[in-house]
């Protein structure tokens, strides 16, 4: 490994399709703490043709296993360019890979997860980097009976403890990707985390629309309109916002037909006044469930931070709490998703389970994913032991 600790590229593209985040973490342990130091984030887009293939391959679009084929293996290329990139460019080389691929399907029936489909063939990874890889993270949670969702619980519960039991009072790290979701971490208690329900699912949708953009640039949009109370209540009706968690949610239930059902039968909707009702749609969504649990710090990352429209209703809707972004502790937000990653492949390489079962509402915690060796031989270390109860996000030297 030469003078640097264990290096790890965590990849992932989320769902609203934008690219791939690539994320290059140093990752030690110092005794039961995990020691994360951030080495830098990149955004690879994804060719034009495979963006639209894949839109195109997504609920509630009909897909062929020809077409399946051929995106597994465009977004597997594409995920072995963007660990190159990041190997090179983030880490001046790197020791594994962590990928958790491309959603395309996440199988929800009574609330239960019966499976879960992730594109980017991990192979293509190994051929082009040379490197061991660690994917397919999230089946075995399912085959346990969890919801393999939301993984980030892992990476919050270790990281917001010391924060939770500093204050005294619950802390939420709040995602804002194309759907929300939170992790609530109260002192000793095992952490609890769930989807929330759409963050930037409908809006996008909506901002296409009408802009033919692919989002409300700055919330502007919203800002320009006003909330429709009818359109509001319709949407709050939906069931899945008074199931109890554990729960998970995607854009097989949060899409276009759905848009298009909420607004059958309504007076026409104007553009400013949509954007400016789905804004609140979400704020009001993940405001209940931090209300719920009695939150006073939220800690926030993922696209949905940038729009100055959401988090002005997040604000206006969470008066005594205290909103901070994951930069603000250390760890960039727009790349927190792709650490998680580099995490998550790390507790793997280690033998340490990379679950919190009373998030994801498995049977117990488990070791996650497939490994791929990279041009040599496997060669793990001793394991660790499930001694990791903390982690430290450290500033990078130099």
């Amino acid at each position: 490994m030469g003078t640097h600790g264990f290096r790890v590229i965590g990849l992932l593209s989320g769902t609203s399709l934008d690219g791939i985040d690539v994320a290059a973490a140093d990752l030690h342990a110092e005794d039961d703490t995990v020691v994360l130091t951030p080495l830098g984030e990149l955004d690879v887009p994804y060719p034009e043709p495979l963006r639209e293939g894949l839109l195109a391959a997504l609920p509630p679009n009909p897909c062929t296993a020809g077409e399946l084929t051929r995106l597994d293996t465009g977004v597997g290329q594409a995920f072995a360019d963007a660990a190159a990139r990041g190997a090179e460019q983030l880490a001046g080389g790197a020791d594994l890979v962590a990928s958790l691929g491309q959603t395309v399907f996440h199988w929800v029936e009574d609330g239960h997860v019966r499976g879960t489909l992730q594109l980017g063939q991990p192979a293509w990874i190994a051929e082009r980097t040379g490197l061991p890889v660690v994917a397919d993270l999230r089946t075995r949670d399912v085959a346990a009976g969890g919801h393999g969702a939301p993984l980030a619980s892992t990476l919050d519960q270790l990281w917001l403890r010391g924060l939770a039991q500093d204050s005294g009072h619950p802390v939420a790290a709040l995602n804002l990707g194309g759907i929300a979701n939170i992790t609530v971490v109260a002192g000793a208690e095992p952490a609890i985390a769930y989807d929330t329900g759409p963050a930037n699912a409908l809006l996008d949708v909506a901002a296409h629309r009408v802009t033919g953009q692919r989002s409300d640039v700055d919330g502007r949009l919203a800002f320009s309109g006003a909330v429709r109370s009818d359109l509001l209540v319709r949407l709050l009706a939906d069931p899945y916002f008074a199931a109890a968690p554990p729960k998970s949610t995607g854009k097989e239930h949060f899409n276009a037909p759905y848009l298009d059902a909420a607004l059958a039968g309504l007076r026409p909707v104007d553009p400013g006044d949509l954007l400016a009702t789905l804004t609140e749609f979400t704020a009001v969504t993940v405001a209940d469930q931090c209300l719920r649990h009695g939150v006073t710090t939220v800690v926030a990352s993922g696209g949905g931070v940038a729009n100055p429209a959401l988090m002005t209703a997040l604000a206006r809707r969470l008066p005594s709490a205290v909103i901070k972004t994951s930069d603000d502790l250390g760890l960039p937000g727009a790349g927190k998703e792709a650490y998680l990653t580099a995490l998550l492949g790390w507790l793997t390489w280690c033998g340490v389970p990379g679950t919190v079962p009373s998030a994801t509402g498995a049977r117990g915690p488990r070791l996650l994913g497939a490994l791929v060796p990279g041009a040599g031989p496997l060669n793990l270390p001793a394991p660790l032991g499930g001694t990791v109860t903390r982690l430290r996000v450290a500033e990078k030297a130099g």
